[in-house]
């Protein structure tokens, strides 16, 4: 069944990886496009190994199991590239270069393909060739340093460590989601040139991007950018934070505008003074045992009852679990269940092109025949690579 969604038509080479690359062409493949993965017939050693019914951003691809060590494998993918609109790498710089699948190879066989490279540190610079995770990179933006406890027993501003915000950063935001803007960017110029062209989407590059405000805000003198939990964003704001509940579960307030948060204090019984001083950092300390105190008062639910759908900026603080359970998710059909596995569904969405149903990552190989044939290999071609181990 073909993908749905107003990418419908696109066809993407995904060179198998791991983290930000799958991430990028599962946001493809949801919106509509074609994206064939072409993977290694053995494991490659990298990522988390999985049950395929788990492998969430391996979702809507088909998959082509080629050998790409070997020339004829080789040229099968070159093949590929010859329909294709976008090709996906992961690897380090210079490694298709060596498989005889870069940038050149590829465009010599297709000067319209949009070639996307998804690096930590760039295909240039001295740490271009390092490995490294997400946590590596956002480290070079100054993100990290910004996220994480001002120290310890509640001490603001002094000590403490950064905290690893999961891997949605750098891999995520900083990555696959640039990647996906600079490939839709690209393939918009192509329009005019008619011509391709190579998308460096670097980690450092993107999570750098993601934190643009913060150095407006240092750069105005608004931004303490020593200390944590000190500033307006950070947790500092005692009305930009998360309260513990009585039933030692956690709820988040975000009422940042005064008329949001005059809402707020009017909800929870709030002192007046605390609305007209409401930015005067000297009351801040006092204002968070208040709000603390009064928020231990009751559990979660309760505050759920009192403030959910208010201008109070209230949410209770889910686990996965819970979120998917959410009655604002269940009416939005905000997840899904695929293979029996609960996930998120595509997004964003569109009113004349609505993205179809996500369907299970596929097997390792499960598609190359098919895609083969599509290509043009005829079946006893196809028959003779898989003898000699070219394809599975």
């Amino acid at each position: 069944m073909p993908n749905q969604g107003p990418l419908q038509g696109l066809r993407v080479i995904e060179l198998a990886s791991i983290g930000p690359g799958p991430m990028c062409c599962m946001l493809l493949a949801d919106l509509g496009a074609d994206v064939i993965r072409v993977d290694r017939l053995e494991p490659s050693g990298l990522g988390l190994a999985m049950d395929k019914r788990f492998e969430v951003n391996g979702r809507s691809r088909r998959s082509v199991a080629i050998d790409t060590r070997k020339p004829a494998g080789r040229d099968a993918v070159l093949k590929l590239v010859e329909d294709a609109d976008v090709l996906i790498e992961g690897f380090r710089p210079g490694v298709t270069e060596k498989m005889g699948l870069g940038p050149v190879d590829c465009h010599a066989r297709n000067p319209r393909l949009v070639y996307g490279r998804m690096t930590g540190f760039g295909q240039q610079g001295p740490l271009a060739m390092a490995a490294g995770h997400d946590l590596n990179y956002i480290a070079l933006t100054g993100a990290l340093h910004a996220i994480g406890t001002g120290g310890d027993e509640g001490k603001q501003g002094h000590g403490g460590r950064p905290v690893p915000p999961l891997n949605l950063i750098g891999d995520y935001g900083g990555g696959a989601l640039y990647l996906a803007f600079g490939v839709m960017a690209a393939l918009f110029e192509r329009q005019r040139s008619g011509r391709g062209q190579v998308v460096d989407a670097a980690m450092v590059d993107g999570a750098a991007s993601l934190a643009s405000i913060f150095f407006g805000l240092k750069a105005a003198g608004t931004w303490d950018a020593s200390s944590r939990e000190v500033n307006l964003l950070d947790g500092g704001a005692p009305f930009y934070s998360t309260y513990e509940t009585a039933d030692r579960r956690h709820i988040s307030l975000a009422p940042l505008e005064p008329k949001f948060f005059a809402t707020l204090a009017a909800a929870i019984g709030l002192d007046d003074k605390f609305v007209k001083r409401q930015y005067d950092r000297r009351l801040w300390p006092e204002m968070r045992e208040a709000i603390a105190a009064v928020v231990r008062g009751h559990t979660r639910d309760e505050w759920c009852a009192r403030l959910e759908g208010t201008d109070a900026c209230f949410a209770p603080v889910l686990s996965f679990d819970e979120a998917a359970g959410h009655r604002h998710a269940g009416e939005r059909d905000a997840f899904v269940e695929v293979d029996g596995v609960v996930q998120p569904g595509p997004a964003p969405r569109f009113d004349r092109t609505p993205a179809g149903r996500p369907r299970p990552a596929p097997a390792v190989g499960e598609h190359t025949d098919v895609v083969l044939a599509e290509a043009g290999f005829e079946a006893a071609t196809i028959a003779a690579l898989r003898a000699q181990g070219v394809v599975r």
